[in-house]
């Protein structure tokens, strides 16, 4: 994965050449560093012996993440962009995890090598590094289901269509590449230059929301905006269930129906309730509200991040609202963040059983999704990633307002971190960046950032003391 990385750091080149921004320099410094390293490390280990523990499994996943962001993070300091390592590493965590959130107040003056950099990181992780991995490589001496697995947040592993797991990610990825491949047609169709439309595209298909232009996509015309906003509703959709869309196995499509139905109905309900908001409280005319809620709310749903106004100047009620909404996300095997909609759903309807139980103690009512009952094993897994998912946010608040954040900051950047949101409140919402945050909590907002794209207890797991006994 390193030398696919230096390859597409190499890519850059081709922006960096062709508008003559003066970076050529030090993209391929990079890009061969990052290359030749990971060229070393296969010579050398070639021959390593087959690896079977599962241990081995979480702690491939995080060292991936981590040392692809680190590489990821050379680009932008070899081309003198930023000086500041913390800086690098913040803004190159935030891509690899298709966070969006920045140390960057301006885009625009960034050379377009970097740009495309930024852009690339995004669609990159998006999809997930372990699942490319499974994608790519045939053979790695380790269970592949194992790695499946352990990275939660890029696939779905509820319900595997297909005995073979590198089969079912290599189908997956084939419909990420074609909607990448489409939308970037569909933004050319609709009179938007190539170079915008690729950039674009890969943030938003993949839940990413970094930009190319300061004011996100207001500057958009209200076509562009529309299709992006359904680019990004498909990434938040499972691609598995995508795939057979395509392919019309019609069959295999019932087990996700009820999640489809819950992410669908709550992006339309809030969608109105935006929009009504947006007319009566904001002074908007209809047809601006409208817009601007649909865009808007796919973008939130969808832990995108992209914007079509500063919403930090919105009703206070639509904030909150955004806020729950990302916390929620698309579903399970999506590019989103968030918890998911079916993890969402499922907790729902305990709350629901545990209601009814509190009236009728002697029924039998159990929690069912697709009309199927959940089994403990699932639902004690739901509860325990929220619980962890709140703890997170919990002590992520606390250890940012040590470093001096005040509390609506805090709250802010924890949630959109571990949500892979981006945008804050105050300072670090809307428009805004986390370039005033101090050395220490960038680190945080990084490990929060890699928490929530690894779904908290592939990390998590690591630090217990049996994990490392033999």
């Amino acid at each position: 994965m390193l030398m696919v990385e230096g390859l597409m750091i190499l890519s850059c080149l081709i922006p960096a050449l062709h508008f003559g921004d003066g970076t050529w320099r030090g993209i391929t410094l990079s890009g061969l560093f990052t290359l030749n390293v990971g060229l070393l490390m296969l010579v050398r280990y070639h021959s390593a012996r087959t690896m079977h523990d599962r241990r081995l499994s979480y702690l491939l996943v995080v060292l991936m993440w981590i040392v692809l962001a680190l590489f990821g993070a050379i680009p932008f300091m070899a081309t003198g962009v930023l000086t500041s390592f913390t800086d690098a590493l913040f803004e190159s965590m935030s891509g690899i995890t298709s966070t969006g959130a920045t140390v960057f107040a301006s885009v625009e003056w960034l050379p377009s090598s970097i740009l495309l950099w930024r852009s690339m990181t995004q669609w990159f992780g998006g999809f997930g590094i372990v699942l490319l991995v499974l994608a790519l490589v045939p053979s790695m001496g380790i269970n592949k289901y194992s790695l499946y697995t352990a990275e939660a947040s890029g696939a779905d592993n509820t319900g595997k269509q297909t005995t073979s797991t590198a089969s079912t990610v290599r189908q997956t990825l084939g419909v990420y590449i074609l909607l990448t491949l489409l939308f970037v047609f569909l933004l050319c169709k609709s009179g938007m230059q190539l170079w915008d439309a690729v950039n674009i595209t890969f943030t938003n298909i993949s839940s990413g929301g970094f930009s190319i232009y300061n004011d996100s996509l207001s500057h958009l015309t209200h076509l562009q905006q529309y299709i992006v906003a359904l680019a990004m509703l498909l990434s938040g959709v499972n691609f598995a269930m995508l795939y057979n869309l395509l392919t019309f196995h019609w069959d295999r499509l019932r087990h996700k129906l009820e999640q489809l139905r819950f992410y669908i109905g709550l992006y339309l309900v809030a969608s109105v309730f935006v929009a009504i908001a947006l007319s009566t409280h904001m002074g908007y005319s209809a047809a601006d509200a409208a817009r601007l809620s649909i865009v808007q709310t796919a973008s939130v749903l969808t832990t995108t991040g992209s914007l079509v106004a500063d919403t930090s100047y919105w009703w206070v009620p639509v904030t909150y609202l955004f806020v729950i909404l990302s916390l929620c996300g698309g579903m399970a095997g999506s590019t989103t963040g968030g918890l998911k909609a079916m993890r969402v759903l499922i907790l729902i309807r305990h709350v629901r059983k545990i209601l009814r139980d509190r009236l009728h103690p002697h029924a039998v009512n159990p929690v069912r999704l697709n009309r199927a009952p959940v089994s403990s094993h699932l639902l004690t897994n739901v509860m325990v990633i929220f619980m962890v998912y709140v703890m997170v946010i919990f002590a992520g608040v606390m250890m940012l307002m040590l470093c001096g954040i005040n509390a609506t900051e805090s709250i802010g950047a924890a949630i959109a971190c571990i949500t892979g949101y981006g945008p804050g409140l105050g300072i670090s919402g809307g428009f805004g960046c986390y370039a005033h945050f101090t050395t220490a909590a960038k680190l945080i907002c990084s490990l929060i950032m890699l928490l929530g794209r690894l779904e908290c207890l592939t990390l998590l797991i690591l630090f217990i003391p049996s994990f490392w006994r033999r």
